[in-house]
């Protein structure tokens, strides 16, 4: 506009159709591309590329602004009228480069986050190649394990206190989260394993109070005699292992999370938004540090953590509603808007509390597959007393339940429902 104000038609032209085009083509980007292919936003190149035009769109601002500027000729102005116009295009420079230097240093972010936690295929020989035709090799289902670890600075090791296994049809989205108690007792491993031969009558049967599932992945650790594989991946194998022959699940993938850097997580967002069932004392033995209140709350990070974890007045099979209650709230309120509104906090906590053995070349359809999780029906199975005993599992009937809740997800929504 201000190179036709300056009688610059021809440019000026040029500028206007060149923005009317970018914008025709971002609308076809944001409404018909991205859609159907928003795991192509994860992807490493993309990334780069993102960066480079935002630094590009920054400069090519930069330049219009002070062309415009120049070409409306601010030397016939008085000398106050050139301080008061050039300080005025300074601070319009500024404004239209912003936005460009904070869509950069989110990507940069991402790009950062994304290639801290995922670790390449090619780092992991116990994780298969991902074909880029065909990422799930075939499967109908994917099994993930959600492990949430207790490690902190005052603790040596990391005790897993809440497993999760996540199955996910591939197809639907459909999803079942099976949970674990951390006492269940003297899991067994594929005889033909490591750990097999180690414990074949299941794992330390020689302690009649032991060998608690959350033992495991430490064990893995602290053994390297027994499990092969490099420091950080033996910990992981073993549960995987444990987990995967008790339910009868090939285990795929983990992603473990620092309950401490949860915390953290869940402020990051804002909070999280919970129906509270009843008072839950925290803190000590006896509850002492404070109490969430019972009715609908927005806990802080520190109360979420501890909603999930307190054992006042409560068992451990307790907390693990509670704990499927946080992971349910989360999953539900960390919507697009508020990941984007607080992303670089988000990847920053990240970067410091997550673990996965999932490449980083699965990033892009595995994006794909959350968002079709979001929207599936995600269903649940507890082995818990009193249909399940953890000191004395019985291990056909945990498969059994296990081959029933995978086929009830499989069913129509309100008969999965009803059954559920």
């Amino acid at each position: 506009l201000a190179h036709l104000r300056a009688g610059r038609r021809r440019t000026g032209y040029a500028l206007l159709g060149v923005f009317a085009v970018l914008l025709v083509a971002a609308a076809v980007v944001a409404f018909v591309v991205l859609p159907g292919n928003v795991g192509f936003l994860t992807r490493d190149s993309t990334l780069t590329s993102a960066v480079a035009l935002a630094g590009a769109g920054a400069l090519a601002w930069f330049l219009i602004v002070l062309s415009s500027y120049v070409s409306l000729r601010p030397k016939r102005l008085s000398g106050r009228g050139q301080i008061v116009s050039g300080v005025a295009v300074g601070l319009l420079c500024v404004g239209v480069m912003s936005p460009f230097a904070l869509v950069a240093n989110t990507v940069l972010t991402a790009k950062n986050t994304a290639n801290a936690i995922f670790q390449s295929s090619a780092d992991n020989p116990t994780v298969a190649p991902v074909k880029h035709e065909d990422p799930w090799n075939g499967r109908d289902r994917v099994n993930f394990l959600l492990v949430g670890g207790d490690g902190a600075s005052n603790r040596e090791g990391v005790r897993t206190d809440s497993m999760t296994v996540a199955s996910v049809q591939v197809s639907t989205g459909n999803t079942v989260m099976f949970s674990l108690p951390r006492n269940l007792q003297h899991v067994r491993f594929p005889p033909a394993s490591e750990l097999g031969r180690q414990f074949p009558n299941g794992f330390m049967r020689e302690l009649p109070s032991g060998g608690l599932l959350n033992e495991v992945w430490q064990y893995g650790e602290d053994h390297p005699e027994v499990v092969h594989g490099k420091d950080g991946q033996r910990g992981p194998k073993a549960l995987m292992e444990a987990i995967g022959y008790t339910l009868n699940l090939k285990i795929d993938y983990y992603a473990l999370v620092n309950m401490f850097g949860f915390a953290h997580l869940v402020d990051a967002i804002g909070g999280l938004k919970i129906r509270v069932d009843r008072d839950v004392p925290w803190g000590g033995l006896y509850g002492t540090a404070g109490t969430i209140r019972a009715g609908y709350r927005t806990l802080t990070g520190e109360e979420a953590l501890w909603y999930g974890r307190s054992r006042v007045g409560s068992d451990d099979f307790s907390r693990m509603s509670r704990q499927r209650c946080v992971i349910g709230a989360f999953a539900q309120q960390a919507t697009p808007s508020v990941v984007l509104t607080n992303f670089v906090k988000i990847a920053n906590v990240a970067k410091r509390m997550a673990k996965t053995d999932i490449p980083r070349e699965l990033l892009d359809p595995l994006t794909e597959l959350a968002l079709k999780v979001k929207n599936a029906r995600i269903t649940s199975l507890q082995f818990v007393p009193p249909e399940f005993y953890s000191g004395s599992p019985d291990w056909r009937k945990i498969r059994t339940a296990t081959v029933r809740a995978l086929r009830q997800s499989e069913r129509p929504a309100r008969r999965a429902q009803a059954a559920g």
